[in-house]
């Protein structure tokens, strides 16, 4: 795939095609085809051009500097697809962990990468999910070898979906430099780093919807003219826009992401945010990983369901306190109806939550063990 994309973006190969086996004529440029479903089951073939991979991977070189990338996430997605950009771009052959993702497996391959070049101190980068980042701080806290591999990078960026509070602070504890990033198939990958567009890149929010403008913007769907025009519009200046589908604010300049626009249930007649619940949940020790989903409720119509992987341990707030804690931020509308156990959460290849699944599992009353407010 690495001498494809190389092919690709250098104009002398096709473009290469990830993530399913999609087909069609495809615009003059295009280095690769993203197929992905996403959280919502819906596939989508985005289109990204040379132009567009390459000015995403220079604008993160000019912010973060240049260096040698580990690729620990799947190359068929657009987060780890834009590692293998970086590294090409940057002119440093990647460094990949083969195989399933493990703390130790990350840090044979963190430490197998190559400190100096002709006497010179290359600085490592990488970029993980959330749920990445936090089987390494867990495994870091008594294996001295995750511990140093870790410190090692001079960024980790993350992204996919929101990083929790708790997990953050912990990673400034650990003394491990991470980079929130926020961005989709469509903008090339991230192209916000800890809240600042990178360079050549605008946003706006339009009714609550943020909007972004720069060269990482994709061409559009293939094979799908309706939902491009629909997703990238142009303002009366002629100015190309990707919307993004996520309710956000601007304040001096920085981002805030509130959640996904139609993540939102009705809950008694008020409308109810799943991803401002799952932030509130997510900032309790021991929740971190919880993932919220709607589900249908006899008495008020919907509901939030917190399915959580696992089992209670010592300290670990319980659902009464998770729900109190809830009405406190968010109001008592707004506090989840139950808990859900379940050995393990489904995640996509990704590294994100399978949020059709939880549903699936959450309508079928499929678990381990259930708790109702």
């Amino acid at each position: 795939m690495l001498r494809a994309l190389r092919a690709a973006l250098g104009g002398a190969g096709p473009a290469v095609g990830l993530g399913s086996d999609a087909h069609g004529v495809v615009p003059a440029g295009t280095a690769a085809v993203v197929t992905t479903s996403g959280s919502s089951g819906y596939p989508k073939s985005v289109v990204l051009s040379r132009h567009a991979l390459t000015a995403s991977a220079m604008a993160t070189s000019a912010r973060l500097g240049e260096g040698a990338w580990l690729l620990a996430l799947p190359a068929h997605y657009v987060a780890g697809l834009q590692v293998l950009v970086r590294a090409l771009v940057s002119g440093h052959e990647p460094a990949i962990l083969a195989g399933s993702f493990s703390a130790q497996a990350f840090a044979a391959a963190s430490l197998s990468m190559a400190s100096s070049v002709g006497g010179n101190a290359v600085p490592r980068f990488t970029s993980l999910v959330p749920a990445q980042l936090l089987t390494l701080l867990d495994a870091a806290e008594n294996d001295d070898t995750v511990a140093r591999a870790v410190r090692s990078f001079e960024a980790i960026l993350i992204g996919g979906q929101a990083l929790p509070v708790r997990v953050r602070e912990r990673a400034a504890e650990a003394e491990v430099r991470i980079v929130r990033t926020y961005g989709s198939s469509e903008t090339s990958g991230g192209c916000v780093y800890d809240g600042r567009p990178l360079d050549d890149v605008s946003l706006r929010v339009v009714a609550g919807e943020v909007h972004i403008t720069g060269p990482t913007l994709a061409e559009g769907y293939l094979g799908d003219p309706d939902r491009t025009d629909a997703a990238f519009i142009r303002d009366a200046a002629g100015t190309r826009w990707y919307r993004t589908g996520d309710a956000g604010r601007l304040e001096n300049g920085f981002l805030h992401i509130d959640g996904r626009i139609d993540n939102v249930i009705i809950s008694g007649g008020i409308n109810v945010s799943l991803d401002r619940v799952e932030t509130a949940v997510r900032s309790l020790a021991g929740w971190e990983s919880a993932v919220v989903v709607a589900a249908t409720d006899e008495r008020w119509g919907e509901a939030s369901v917190v399915v959580r992987a696992g089992e209670r341990v010592a300290n670990t707030p319980d659902f009464a306190e998770v729900r109190s804690a809830v009405g406190e931020e968010l109001g008592a509308p707004a506090r989840p109806a139950r808990v859900l156990m379940v050995d393990e959460i489904p995640t996509l290849p990704s590294g994100k939550p399978d949020r059709v699944a939880l549903r699936a599992i959450v309508a079928s009353g499929a678990q381990n063990g259930e708790h109702t407010a």
